[in-house]
C-alpha cells in the first residue's frame, strides 16, 4: 500500500531549499507539486500570464543534477516572474498583448540571479498595461485577490501577489515604480520589500520610469523576503540582527490633500505602535512635509513614464486600451512643457533623506493603504479618470518614497471588519533594508499572519 504523504505547496522558500540541499525532497517534485497546484489555483485567481509547465519540470531537474547545492540558497524553490521582466524564451508582455515584446534570447539580471541561486521559473504573472495602475486585469482576464475573488489584488504586481498569497509560488519578484511591490502586498497581506535605489540592478525601459522603478521581493515571511533581496542585490544572504532601541516616526498624514484613511488602516497603525513600543522602540508622531508640488511632479512623472514606455517600444497608440493612450498622451504633452525635472526628484529626495536625519529617526511607519482594495474587474475598459482616482484614494502612501529612491516595506497587521488583510508600511533612510526587515521580524514575532488567504492553498496528498 502506498504512503499519502502532503505535497510541498505551502511551504515556505527557506524550507524547500533547506529539503532540496538536505536530498530530503528533489527540485523536481517541489515543482510538479506547485504545478498541480497552478493548474487548479490559477483558473480562480488568474495570476499567471504564462505558466513553464515542462520547461519548469526540466529546469528543476538541472537543480536536481548539480553535484553541490550547499551555496544556493534557493533549491529547488517555485518562483514567478512579473511579466515585464525579460525571461529567456518567453515574451515579455508589458501587461497586455499590444505591449509585448517579442521572444526573450536572454534573462533579465535578476531572473539571471534567481535562478542562480537554484530558483526555478514557474511562469510569469500578470500586471495592468504598461504596470500603471494599481488594479490588474485586462481584456483577457481579470486577476483577483485570494483573500475575497470579488476584490483586487492590487497593482501593478497583483498576478505575483496573488500567485503568492495563494501558494502557487512560495516567493514571487515583482518590481515597483509608484508602489507596485507595497500595494499589491497590502492587499494580499504579504510582506513587500521595495529596496532603495541602486541596491538592485533595474534595466526596465530606457529610464527605469525616470530612477523611481526598483525590483523586489513578495513573500509570506520576512525571512524568505531577506533572503530574496539578498539574492535580487547580488549578496550572500545574512541572518537579521535584532535592531537596536530605534526612534519610530508615526504618521497618518496621506501624501494625497483630500484623501483621508479609513478606521482599520488607522486602527492597523495604532497596533503597530503598541507593538514597537512592546519590543522597547521609542515612537513619536511626526509628519513628513509633503509639498503640494510633490504630488504635482510625481503625477506629471507617471504620465510621462507611459510616454517613454509608448516611445521606446515603438508601439501604436491606437492599439493600446484607452486609459494607457490617454496616460501616455498626457505625458508626453508633461514633458514638453518641462514639468518632469531631475531636479525636482533631487531635491524631494534630499528633503526625504532630511526628514531622518534632522530629526534622528531610524524608521517612519505610516498606513499602507487609505482604504479597501477596489472591486476586481473592469477597470481596463473604464475611463483614464477612473482608473487614476481609484489608485489614489486607496493607495497614497507608496509614491513618495519611490521619487526619493528610499527603501520601504509593507508587513501585514491584521484583519480588516470585512475580512481583507490590512497592512503598515515601514521606510528608512538609504541602506536600511535589512533594518526595515529586523522591525518588521519583531511584527512577525509577536503578532504572527496568516501566511496564506484563508482557504489557501487548497492542496491534495499525493501517493509516495
Amino acid at each position: 500500500m502506498q504512503d499519502i504523504v502532503p505535497t510541498w505547496v505551502g511551504a515556505t522558500a527557506k524550507q524547500i531549499a533547506r529539503a532540496v540541499r538536505r536530498g530530503d525532497a528533489s527540485a523536481t517534485q517541489v515543482v510538479a507539486d506547485h504545478l498541480d497546484h497552478v493548474a487548479t489555483a490559477d483558473p480562480v485567481v488568474s495570476a499567471f500570464r504564462a505558466v513553464r509547465g515542462g520547461e519548469a519540470i526540466v529546469e528543476a531537474e538541472k537543480v536536481d543534477e548539480q553535484d553541490e547545492l550547499a551555496n544556493l540558497p534557493l533549491a529547488g524553490v517555485p518562483v514567478a516572474v512579473k511579466e515585464n521582466t525579460a525571461v529567456a524564451g518567453l515574451p515579455t508582455w508589458n501587461g497586455s498583448a499590444a505591449a509585448r515584446s517579442p521572444v526573450a534570447e536572454d534573462d533579465h539580471e535578476v531572473v539571471r540571479r534567481l535562478r542562480g541561486a537554484g530558483a526555478v521559473v514557474l511562469g510569469v504573472t500578470r500586471m495592468p498595461e504598461l504596470g500603471l495602475w494599481a488594479v490588474t486585469d485586462d481584456g483577457t482576464s481579470v486577476t483577483r485577490n485570494p483573500w475575497r475573488t470579488d476584490r483586487t489584488p492590487g497593482g501593478s504586481s497583483g498576478g505575483a501577489a496573488a500567485a503568492v498569497a495563494s501558494g502557487m509560488v512560495p516567493i514571487a519578484h515583482a518590481n515597483d515604480g509608484l508602489g507596485s511591490i507595497r500595494i499589491p502586498a497590502a492587499c494580499c497581506g504579504l510582506i513587500g520589500l521595495k529596496p532603495g535605489r541602486g541596491v538592485v540592478p533595474c534595466q526596465l525601459g530606457p529610464e527605469d520610469w525616470f530612477g523611481l522603478t526598483e525590483h523586489g521581493i513578495l513573500a509570506t515571511t520576512v525571512a524568505d523576503t531577506a533572503v530574496g533581496f539578498a539574492v535580487l542585490a547580488g549578496r550572500r544572504p545574512e541572518k537579521l540582527v535584532e535592531p537596536r532601541r530605534l526612534r519610530v516616526a508615526m504618521s497618518l498624514r496621506s501624501p494625497v490633500l483630500g484623501v483621508r484613511v479609513d478606521q482599520p488602516n488607522r486602527d492597523a497603525v495604532a497596533s503597530a505602535v503598541r507593538l514597537l513600543v512592546d519590543a522597547g522602540h521609542d515612537t513619536v508622531t511626526l509628519d513628513p512635509v509633503y509639498p503640494t508640488s510633490v504630488g504635482l511632479r510625481g503625477v506629471a512623472t507617471w504620465l510621462a513614464a507611459a510616454a517613454s514606455d509608448v516611445r521606446a517600444g515603438g508601439l501604436d497608440p491606437r492599439t493600446l486600451q484607452p486609459r494607457t493612450r490617454r496616460h501616455a498622451s498626457l505625458g508626453a504633452w508633461a514633458q514638453r512643457r518641462g514639468y518632469v525635472r531631475e531636479a525636482d526628484r533631487t531635491a524631494w529626495r534630499e528633503k526625504s533623506i532630511g526628514f531622518f536625519t534632522d530629526n534622528s529617526i531610524d524608521v517612519l511607519l505610516t498606513p499602507a493603504l487609505a482604504g479597501p482594495p477596489p472591486v476586481a474587474g473592469g477597470w481596463a475598459g473604464r475611463s483614464w479618470r477612473a482608473n487614476l482616482t481609484a489608485s489614489i484614494r486607496y493607495a497614497p502612501f507608496a509614491a513618495p518614497w519611490n521619487i526619493a529612491g528610499l527603501p520601504s516595506l509593507v508587513v501585514p497587521i491584521g484583519v480588516r471588519p470585512d475580512g481583507l488583510p490590512v497592512a503598515v508600511q515601514l521606510t528608512g533612510p538609504p541602506g536600511s533594508e535589512l533594518l526595515l526587515l529586523a522591525v518588521a521580524g519583531q511584527f512577525e514575532m509577536t503578532a504572527p499572519w496568516s501566511r496564506h488567504a484563508p482557504g489557501w492553498p487548497k492542496v491534495p496528498t499525493r501517493t509516495a
